[in-house]
């Protein structure tokens, strides 16, 4: 197979800056030079490169759109969402834990931290020193965060913690866990670090999605957690569900890295294999499902550049980013189970990445959301009457 090419019929490029398309090709070649040697070898073994951690910090991609007064780089939101394209393109699990780091452990420290909580954590985490994960899911309470039972309760001048949570990426590896927790009043965020008395977080194993990510149970068995590690900005739900939407935000980028990768890999595998004495190419059904997935490709980043402009204006809201990651998603799956077809038998082996992408694509369509929780949270929105809760 020869080298990536990226997928820009529409010039959509005229419409990003110098520094976009620049962040652009730098994380590109850096997917192409250090990820896709490594990463077939770590998603059939079942583990996370971390010698790409140390690598993704000094370019400057975790918590990439945060000041640079803690050690980030200061980026737009368009920048940003370019790296998690291309992040994507060489594998869901590292744009996930690009993600998590940045937006699910560095954001909250960020936008609900106190200014010594975002000194001590913030700069490490941007070099890739320190790790970060976000205990939210629990393993009886996915869609419905706010039935949580992972309880503080406050004991003098710290917090007592007990409960669990479930599916998180990071967790095993992680520094410091921003978990969230009923107390007597509010659901409140408190930063617990590795090595705390009764906080211990197993990895989930036997995974055949996001296979090179490290995917892990947080569980808290009477962790004291000082009151200094409270994130005292926030309270409710809404401290979460902002995380949520910064991630989101990522996810909706991501997943046209992903759709990418499969069609430039159909592409060049259909071009130069021939059958009936022609490339598979020239067949009618082929180029239909090129026009197809090109169009929707093409719909995706449209969809993805309009919601960063939104952001840089300070117009986006939540709903806006659940119609791009329910969209995009939906639309990487569809294009990676479609070129897993055009691939035949060989779109099965790990030679070729459309299993792989569509593997992990399958737990990207259900975390951050499931599908349908998107679909009922924009039909509240055009209704005005809630489907659920």
């Amino acid at each position: 197979m020869g080298s990536f090419k990226g997928l820009d019929f529409l010039h959509i490029d005229d419409l990003l800056s110098e520094e976009e398309i620049m962040v652009r090709t730098m994380t590109r070649d850096f997917v192409s030079d250090a990820v896709m040697p490594v990463i077939e070898d770590a998603y059939e073994n079942a583990y996370f490169p971390r010698d790409l951690i140390g690598q993704v910090g000094e370019l400057g991609m975790l918590g990439a759109n945060l000041p640079e007064k803690y050690g980030c780089a200061g980026l737009g939101p368009v920048a940003y969402g370019l790296i998690c394209q291309e992040l994507e393109r060489g594998d869901s699990g590292l744009r996930s834990f690009v993600s998590v780091q940045g937006s699910l452990a560095m954001w909250p420290i960020f936008a609900y931290g106190t200014e010594e909580q975002k000194m001590k954590w913030l700069p490490g985490m941007a070099k890739g020193e320190l790790i970060g994960c976000f205990g939210l899911t629990e393993p009886d309470h996915g869609s419905d965060p706010g039935g949580m039972i992972t309880r503080a309760k406050k004991d003098g001048n710290e917090w007592v913690l007990n409960g669990a949570k479930m599916w998180i990426t990071n967790g095993t590896i992680a520094d410091v866990a921003v978990v969230w927790a009923q107390t007597d009043d509010k659901i409140q965020g408190f930063l617990v670090e590795k090595g705390m008395k009764g906080f211990t977080a197993p990895e989930q194993k036997r995974k055949f999605s996001l296979r090179a990510s490290v995917t892990s149970e947080l569980v808290f068995d009477d962790v004291r957690v000082p009151e200094a590690n409270r994130l005292p900005g926030v309270a409710g739900l809404k401290g979460p569900l902002g995380c949520l939407t910064q991630a989101r935000y990522g996810i909706a980028w991501g997943g046209i890295g992903a759709a990418m990768a499969c069609f430039d890999e159909a592409l060049q595998y259909t071009k130069g294999r021939e059958q009936f004495g022609k490339p598979l190419a020239g067949f009618q059904l082929m180029q239909q499902n090129f026009a197809e997935m090109l169009t929707e490709i093409t719909k995706a980043q449209l969809v993805a550049w309009r919601l960063g402009k939104l952001k840089e204006d300070g117009k986006i809201r939540p709903q806006h980013v659940s119609f791009a990651k329910r969209n995009n998603i939906k639309m990487a799956l569809d294009v990676a189970r479609t070129c897993r077809d055009m691939l035949g038998a060989n779109g099965i082996t790990a030679e070729y990445q459309a299993m792989r992408h569509m593997c992990n694509l399958e737990s990207v369509y259900t975390y951050e959301g499931t599908h349908n929780i998107h679909t009922l949270i924009l039909g509240q929105d055009v209704t005005g009457i809630a489907a659920f809760g």
